[in-house]
């Protein structure tokens, strides 16, 4: 029996998913999004409950219509969840879901993509999987001999599942902060981090940060060098972090420690005992299903911009600045989403008339 050729296939509806699928749908193509996902919302479903994103509505907010006004200042989970939910039914994207995809391979015309469900081929296909499905743990001196909990950010949600725990919360970002800033009203707790945390000033938030990120890319394409005022990886002043500044917690230790079976033996040989670990130390491109392509190295793919450069019609977004500056957060997304499609028309188009 004949399968349909698709011309593009997105894999992933997350954030960049949509950003593909919303500059894709301006043009007469044959496409479908493949996500693993039981609903929409992408990686935000698996944040913890009292997440806040830390920039207002336009800054968080994908290409062609804004977020609603949401009820505090920053939008929270839930709120860019529905968001996300509503943005899909408002522009009718073609998707599928749950679909685990298991494998994408290549016959020197085709892709073919397995899946959990049907199979699929296509002409082009777009790796939208983002990270949140591949947690980075760091390795540590001891770790196989300690006997607490251990739990990533991505599956910590709410102080109730450490009741009456001492953690140890390891990671000095945004997420690290804010989970901080939770766990320290309800929990004896102590911060770690590589370097001492940095906080932004009080009325700097990340329409400055994108705003900051875009002139320093405007910058490297120039060839210049534009020093970097603040950092994406700067920690965002929102209420919640105020608060425990407020309350004096956000004091951090250096975490050059080695792990003992109850604790962990810091720097200086003091020994502190914790019931759980908390990592807050990011996450990696997840690209298990182009390995059976053979073009993941050292957990990435050579690529110019987006465009993946050892395969003809493969692209990747949105999986950090080595898929384009800024690729990985709801306000940079929309550029790199924007020239993939450009890329895409151009290599169909060539496809077609030679």
């Amino acid at each position: 029996m004949n399968m349909k050729i698709y011309d593009v296939i997105i894999i992933g509806g997350g954030q960049a998913g949509l950003s593909v699928a919303y500059f894709l749908k301006k043009h007469n193509l044959d496409y479908l999004i493949l996500d693993n996902n039981a609903e929409a919302g992408g990686s935000w479903l698996k944040v913890w409950d009292s997440l806040k994103l830390f920039s207002p509505g336009i800054y968080s907010s994908l290409s062609g219509w804004m977020i609603r006004p949401p009820k505090e200042e920053y939008p929270d989970k839930n709120e860019f969840i529905s968001y996300m939910s509503d943005y899909e039914k408002r522009y009718d994207f073609p998707i599928k879901r749950p679909v685990n995809v298991t494998s994408v391979t290549h016959d020197g015309e085709y892709y073919h993509i397995q899946t959990d469900g049907d199979n699929y081929i296509s002409r082009t296909v777009i790796g939208c999987t983002g990270t949140a499905a591949n947690p980075k743990i760091p390795t540590y001196e001891g770790i196989e001999k300690f006997k607490g909990e251990q739990l990533h950010s991505v599956n910590y949600k709410n102080p109730e599942q450490l009741k009456g725990k001492k953690i140890l919360i390891v990671g000095g970002g945004n997420s690290g902060a804010q989970i901080v800033s939770e766990l320290t009203k309800t929990n004896k707790v102590q911060w770690a981090t590589i370097t001492p945390p940095t906080f932004l000033p009080d009325d700097v938030d990340g329409r400055y940060l994108f705003n900051n990120a875009t002139q320093k890319y405007r910058s490297l394409l120039k060839g210049e060098v534009n020093k970097e005022e603040y950092s994406l990886a700067d920690i965002v002043m929102i209420d919640s972090v105020k608060d425990a500044r407020e309350r004096g917690v956000l004091h951090a230790r250096r975490s050059t420690f080695s792990f003992s079976s109850d604790g962990v033996i810091w720097e200086d040989g003091t020994s502190e005992a914790f019931d759980a670990v908390i990592w807050c130390t990011g996450f990696k491109a997840n690209l298990s299903f182009l390995s059976d392509l053979n073009i993941v190295d050292n957990g990435e793919v050579k690529t110019n911009g987006t465009r993946v450069e050892l395969l003809k019609g493969l692209w990747l977004v949105g999986y950090g600045n080595w898929t384009g500056f800024a690729s990985a957060t709801i306000y940079g997304v929309g550029k790199t989403a924007k020239n993939t499609v450009e890329e895409v028309i151009e290599y169909l188009i060539n496809l077609k008339f030679g």
